[in-house]
């Protein structure tokens, strides 16, 4: 019998374990300064050897309202009685698309999935289904999970003039570099040249409305909307980060900008794997082989599409989010730590640009203005390492990228995290 008793295992034990049985020695996230964590409670996990961390990881940006919130923990005891899956209908997860097509503006219907990389996919999918076309493009430096398609100019190191695609993995066919058509972010001058120049091959157009941790340009969106509906091309926002952390409505409300079709995940489920393509009805018809017999039907089946463990989590979690001054508290706490990087940075006189909103934001180890991938290239990759680390032992988790903020952050989490972050820039400099 396998035992859980967490004495049993040393940290040594474990993180020698950790090495040997799984492939890269890691989950492929935090290779580089990665904790054990043994539990989550509000805005602070802890590792096996008992150390505190204020978490600004939120597991990759699920844990919006926070770990082990008391309301939802109590939602899934309930249904954990009734049954764990079902791989059929059942009540949590069509009221928890009805809350969705209720908050996402461009989501008349739902389809979901269990991770952001499957959402994707069929996002592009069934672009491809309504426009009976193959192309898409996508945006350097933009992140859409780990398909191929995804994959295509996401970090690339050979920096190939746009619109040319480049696979960012080993065991991608070359032919689908073919299929992807790369324009720069916040750069409308490119972006609408390479659609006008295509717009007859194209099916779609993917973006993260706010690229990984950069913000678009004011009027970016907008006119990216307009070009694209002039030719009728749908656009795709990938909202599996922004979609009920930026606002309720996800970033299509936050800008005011709404796409044809749009992913959700993360914070829509919990903590639970449970992602969502949303969209127009006339494009989500494709899902249905009634109303697209044929070849022009997208099967779409998952063993755990429609879990009702994660379902109810996820309405568990919405309800939270939808109670009063919870995203003006979010904000009002990333803003200050925005505003404090900044001054221990001038203080210190390392350069560093900080980027985003007070939801969701990072830093770059450069002077240079931060505006599409390739400026990122500037940043001092090695000194951001060291700063994460430091942090770590400092007692404040982030990830490789981004700090992610919760509705679980006090006052005194705010207090904490200032001061080591005094302690992190002034380490930094010394190094």
């Amino acid at each position: 019998m396998i035992s859980f008793d967490e004495n049993k295992l040393n940290s040594n034990q474990l993180k020698q374990k950790y090495t040997q049985y799984l492939a890269g020695g890691s989950l492929g996230n935090l290779k580089d300064y990665e904790p054990i964590i043994r539990n989550g409670l509000g805005s602070k996990v802890w590792d096996i050897n008992g150390n505190e961390y204020i978490d600004y990881l939120l597991g990759s940006g699920p844990m919006l309202i926070g770990h082990s919130n008391p309301n939802v923990i109590s939602a899934i005891k309930k249904q954990l009685d009734l049954g764990f899956t079902f791989f059929a209908g059942n009540e949590q997860v069509i009221l928890l698309a009805e809350e969705i097509v209720k908050a996402i503006k461009c989501a008349e219907t739902v389809r979901f999935c269990s991770t952001g990389t499957e959402a994707t996919l069929y996002a592009m999918r069934i672009a491809r289904a309504f426009k009976n076309k193959d192309k898409i493009l996508k945006f350097e430096g933009g992140f859409h999970g780990m398909n191929d398609y995804a994959l295509m100019s996401m970090s690339p190191s050979d920096l190939k003039p746009f619109p040319l695609a480049s696979a960012d993995s080993a065991g991608i066919p070359k032919s689908i570099e073919s299929e992807i058509l790369i324009a720069p972010f916040n750069d409308i001058s490119i972006t609408t040249d390479i659609i006008e120049k295509h717009k007859d091959e194209l099916a779609g157009v993917i973006i993260e409305p706010f690229q990984r941790s950069i913000p678009p340009i004011p009027g970016f969106l907008d006119e990216l909307r307009k070009v694209t509906k002039s030719y009728e091309i749908p656009l795709i926002f990938d909202e599996t980060v922004t979609g009920f952390r930026f606002s309720y409505g996800g970033a299509q409300e936050y800008y005011n900008v709404t796409p044809d079709l749009c992913t959700v995940g993360k914070a829509v489920s919990g903590g639970f794997p449970l992602t969502a393509v949303c969209g127009r009805l006339d494009m989500m018809s494709h899902f249905d082989y009634i109303e697209s017999p044929g070849n022009r039907f997208v099967p779409q089946i998952g063993t755990l599409n429609g879990n009702p463990i994660a379902a109810i989590a996820g309405l568990a979690t919405l309800n939270e989010l939808k109670k009063p001054d919870t995203y003006t508290k979010i904000f009002k706490t990333g803003n200050k730590i925005m505003q404090s990087l900044k001054e221990l940075f001038e203080i210190s006189k390392i350069p560093a640009k900080i980027t985003g909103v007070g939801a969701l934001f990072d830093i770059y180890f450069t002077d240079n203005e931060i505006i599409d991938y390739r400026s990122t290239l500037s940043s001092d990759k090695s000194r951001m390492v060291n700063f994460n680390k430091l942090l770590l032992q400092n007692g404040v988790l982030k990830g490789n990228s981004k700090f992610y903020i919760s509705s679980a952050h006090e006052e005194d989490d705010l207090k904490k995290t200032i001061h080591a972050l005094e302690l992190t820039i002034n380490s930094l400099k010394n190094s």
